[in-house]
């Protein structure tokens, strides 16, 4: 990308007519992929991309033959040559890889990331941000979770020089993220200090660090995107807003019923009968307190309906964030098959959404649609023979020799409890989503014996939307655009 493409990128704003009614969910791995994102993006109303493991989405995406020759046009115009042609020559396969091949691997992070792992991370979230952007001046956002944070600040540097208008963060405190792209507009050499279990303060070095102009060298200097907090309690929304470094440019107040993570309950740890987190008063978030903070809020969560967006403007709110019903409409990246079992699931009323407290291996709750043939399926569970090879979930911790290890609570038992030294309780009821939600996004690996991973489907608990948008279609027919998922929540026709 030239320097004048930089300078006709259209800067966001958060007040005025600008500020968007409807922010569309960055939801799984790429189910909010780019396709999605345009399509709302085009309607004047913030499509979102997911910002979670696209390093391997990209990857896999080449080696499946790029179809449509997506992948291939965004990289032409990476602003690095030399990046995007050693990612072809490593990655493209003409035609696609034949079915029963392995996806080639893609390294896995650590505190100190190979150089050509940090350039393919960049790349990948630059040709996400890029895609979505093509062809419209709307709005274009992506979203990270704060508990994935070794690949993070590669992630936004990469996603800030396609022009991404807005960052959302949530799954932890996004308390850096202001600062953090600040620096990255600057071009500053950056560090984010990462959790590493077992770690003192004379530990040393616990940072993952990033020089853009050291990895990329010089180019034109990205503008900062409007930055998005995810949150689920008033007291961090106020610490947040109350510091000049963590303050973000709005808030969007997550629900426990939105589907993917949720933040865990407050006070002592309570399950019902089914095993689901126990949700009081306590987690209530009264939105008129956040809004009286000053800044934009969105409220999440059984939002998505044109009652919900009344309901969030009535407390003061912009908008609403909606997941579900763009989960499952044409242009997201949910796998067919899947998408029209959910769908018919829906109209049959025959859909269950647990949240699972055990199910994720980052400790926060995660909503899980309970379907055969997924991993909410306990016999499809049982037959997966564990395997941690894309570590997207991995903890850092410290080894008995004081160097840094990396592991997962849903990797090999041995590996985790013998060799890292994990305890066997922590592993109770783990799936490992990485390969589950890549193999819902219709990226699943093959394995050498013919097993192909299984998916697993996170939703929320409001289904209305989809009902109505799909209702009087045949059964595995029915279909619905992201353009009418907004006209449904704004109650008109948009241009």
């Amino acid at each position: 990308m030239t320097e004048s493409a930089f300078a006709q990128i259209p800067s966001p704003t958060l007040s005025g007519p600008l500020l968007p009614s409807v922010i569309q969910g960055g939801m799984g791995v790429a189910i909010s992929g780019w396709e999605l994102a345009r399509a709302v993006s085009r309607t004047g109303q913030l499509g979102v991309v997911s910002g979670t493991a696209l390093e391997i989405v990209c990857a896999r995406r080449l080696q499946l033959g790029d179809p449509g020759g997506h992948v291939r046009r965004a990289l032409a115009h990476f602003p690095v040559p030399r990046v995007a042609e050693w990612i072809l020559a490593a990655y493209f396969v003409e035609g696609g890889k034949p079915e029963a091949d392995l996806f080639k691997a893609v390294p896995r992070f650590t505190l100190q990331p190979a150089d050509r792992l940090q350039e393919l991370t960049v790349a990948a979230n630059f040709v996400e941000v890029w895609l979505a952007k093509e062809g419209h001046d709307g709005p274009v956002g992506i979203n990270y979770l704060r508990k994935i944070e070794l690949p993070l600040i590669f992630a936004l540097y990469g996603a800030m020089l396609a022009g991404v208008d807005y960052v959302l963060m949530g799954a932890g405190n996004p308390g850096e993220l202001p600062e953090l792209l600040r620096a990255l507009e600057r071009q500053d050499d950056v560090s984010l200090s990462v959790r590493v279990q077992g770690s003192r303060s004379t530990d040393g070095d616990t940072a993952v660090h990033f020089s853009p102009l050291g990895l990329l060298g010089p180019l034109p200097a990205p503008r900062r995107p409007q930055a998005l907090a995810i949150i689920a309690s008033l007291d961090l929304a106020a610490g947040l807003a109350g510091s000049p470094a963590a303050c973000p440019d709005g808030f969007i107040i997550e629900g426990p019923s939105a589907g993917g993570h949720n933040a865990p309950p407050r006070g002592p740890r309570r399950t019902d009968e089914a095993g689901q987190p126990i949700y009081d008063e306590r987690d209530a978030v009264d939105p008129r307190d956040v809004v009286a903070l000053g800044l934009p809020v969105w409220l999440a969560g059984s939002y998505g309906s044109p009652e919900g967006l009344q309901r969030a403007r009535s407390v003061g709110a912009a908008g609403v964030q909606v997941g579900t019903a763009f989960a499952l409409c044409e242009e997201s990246g949910l796998a067919p098959d899947l998408k029209q079992r959910v769908l018919g699931q829906a109209l049959a009323g025959d859909l269950e959404v647990r949240s699972d407290w055990r199910l994720s291996p980052t400790g926060f709750p995660f909503r899980v649609l309970q379907m055969a043939g997924t991993l909410s399926d306990p016999e499809t569970y049982g037959a997966r023979q564990p395997v941690c090879d894309l570590g997207a979930l991995r903890s850092a911790f410290v080894k008995e020799d004081g160097s840094i290890g990396y592991r997962c609570p849903a990797e090999p038992a041995d590996a985790y409890t013998r060799i890292k030294g994990g305890r066997e309780q922590n592993m109770e009821g783990r799936r490992c989503l990485c390969n589950a939600l890549m193999a819902s996004a219709g990226l699943p690996q093959t394995r050498p014996n013919g097993y192909v991973e299984p998916p697993l489907v996170t939703a929320g608990s409001d289904f209305s939307g989809v009902v109505h948008l799909a209702q009087g279609w045949e059964p595995g027919e029915a279909s619905y655009a992201a353009r009418e998922v907004v006209e449904y929540i704004l109650g008109a026709p948009v241009g």
